[in-house]
């Protein structure tokens, strides 16, 4: 496995719809691997595959050891309700943070490592985290909807304000 580098803004695959796994090759288990191994090393939450440069339908989530990881190929978002607001960051743009709304409750549809089909219901911060992967395999960034911006030096406080 290896780190491999993140792409940072304003790199062009960032902004561009990733292209659908057709297949899941050797080559793909190997991304997603050292997707997890770069995710990881950079004290990160999720990943998608263009954040390593690759234009392929592919992210990652790890918010816990409780949830545990989805390693999700060809994901899409099946259904919204509710609504909130909090603070985002993103490997792709460091020291960058702000309050981004979001769904509150989402039903997501992925396809794992081994091809079998998952249908996974999640809320709060895990619907949150879900929503910013899937949204960078459609080249949308967190920063198009950031309400209010927070300085890198203010976000321990922000967060201890807002009880997070």
């Amino acid at each position: 496995m290896a780190v491999l580098p993140i792409v940072k803004y304003p790199e062009p695959i960032l902004t561009k719809a990733a292209r659908e796994v057709v297949e899941i090759t050797d080559e793909i288990l190997q991304l997603m691997d050292d997707m997890y191994e770069t995710m990881v090393a950079s004290d990160g939450i999720g990943i998608a595959a263009p954040q390593v440069n690759r234009s392929l339908r592919i992210a990652l989530v790890e918010v816990d050891e409780e949830t545990g990881l989805f390693e999700m190929i060809n994901p899409e978002i099946i259904t919204v309700s509710g609504k909130n607001v909090d603070v985002e960051g993103c490997l792709s743009f460091p020291e960058i943070y702000g309050t981004v709304e979001r769904a509150d409750n989402i039903v997501i549809r992925y396809f794992d490592r081994e091809g079998e089909a998952y249908e996974v219901e999640a809320e709060d911060y895990l619907a949150r985290v879900f929503q910013h992967e899937l949204e960078h395999l459609d080249g949308k960034l967190f920063t198009d909807k950031i309400i209010q911006k927070i300085q890198p030096e203010e976000l321990e406080t922000y967060m201890e304000e807002n009880g997070e």
